[in-house]
């Protein structure tokens, strides 16, 4: 028992540092619960156990998917990334297996006591247990790139709608409207945009890992998440415009950058990963976000 922990704790501080998960969690899950009250003029919160359940949620959430990818990726894994703890033999398949049962069960549990939109949790993990199948198509989706993007990468839409189903629930909001949708979309953006992006490599970089650059081209790759990006961002523009246009300057000078970057990129891959900058932007960008809501509840509306 306690040699499982060990191994545990290695796993944890490799592929998901647990504290800075848990405050992701609650970032995800707050940015989502804030945005949709304060654009419906709702300012009086009622705050407990349900938004501790919710961020946390999302915080497990996540985590399964972690082990649940390296459980699907791991004779790949044995071949290209030996060092990491499971295809090291470093942590077992059975620790993993047993950690992650328990953290499934005691998830469902605590949202089928406390929370009103139970059944959104329930679809959330339907969801996510035929990801970790392949949605028993494996010898289609894991031959193909772009088809385990299109039937895996939409997790986050329905992650984001567990946070929302739960927000109108508890306040009696209008479920779907403009407002609702676009919250929906305001992370899964993002996480498309950063999985396309960590699997772009310089021609020089590509090995018998498959890659979205390997496939189209790296500067058609770039392409495409600089589209996203920028309808990422209008999403973001409407959702702050009526809480501080000053947020509204700053996403923008971001956005900027962030083209720039994917610009220097294409004319020479290998200055850099682009990932590296699509990660501290998104961080940017998501903070902008968060600062947004709380001066918002501090100041009331700015410009």
């Amino acid at each position: 028992m306690l040699n499982a922990i060990k191994r545990l704790n290695i796993y944890q501080k490799e592929m998901y540092p647990i504290l800075p998960r848990l405050a992701l969690g609650y970032i995800v899950a707050a940015e989502i619960y804030f945005i949709i009250l304060l654009n419906h003029g709702i300012t009086s919160f009622s705050l407990g156990i349900q938004e501790i359940i919710a961020g946390f949620t999302v915080f497990s959430f996540l985590f399964w998917l972690r082990i649940a990818d390296d459980f699907k990726d791991y004779e790949l894994d044995c071949r290209l990334f030996a060092a990491r703890p499971l295809p090291s033999g470093r942590v077992h398949k059975k620790d993993l297996a047993v950690f992650v049962s328990l953290l499934i069960a005691f998830t469902l549990v605590i949202n089928y006591l406390y929370m009103p939109n139970f059944i959104f949790c329930l679809i959330l993990y339907t969801y996510g247990s035929l990801m970790a199948v392949w949605f028993f198509q494996k010898h289609k989706i894991a031959k193909s790139l772009p088809l385990a993007l299109v039937t895996h990468n939409p997790v986050q839409i329905l992650m984001n709608i567990y946070i929302i189903s739960f927000t109108v629930i508890k306040y009696n909001v209008r479920p779907v409207d403009l407002m609702n949708v676009l919250a929906c979309f305001t992370l899964y953006f993002p996480a498309l945009i950063w999985e396309v992006s960590r699997k772009i490599r310089a021609p020089q970089e590509e090995t018998e890992y498959v890659t979205y650059s390997k496939l189209f081209g790296y500067k058609q790759s770039v392409d495409f998440v600089f589209i996203v990006t920028w309808i990422d961002i209008i999403t973001n523009f409407i959702l702050v415009w009526n809480l501080n246009k000053l947020s509204v300057l700053v996403l923008f000078i971001l956005v900027l950058w962030m083209s720039f970057k994917f610009l220097e990129y294409k004319k020479d891959p290998l200055k850099y990963r682009i990932v590296t900058k699509v990660e501290r932007y998104t961080y940017l960008q998501e903070s902008t976000m968060i600062l947004t809501v709380v001066l918002y509840l501090i100041f009331g509306k700015i410009l």
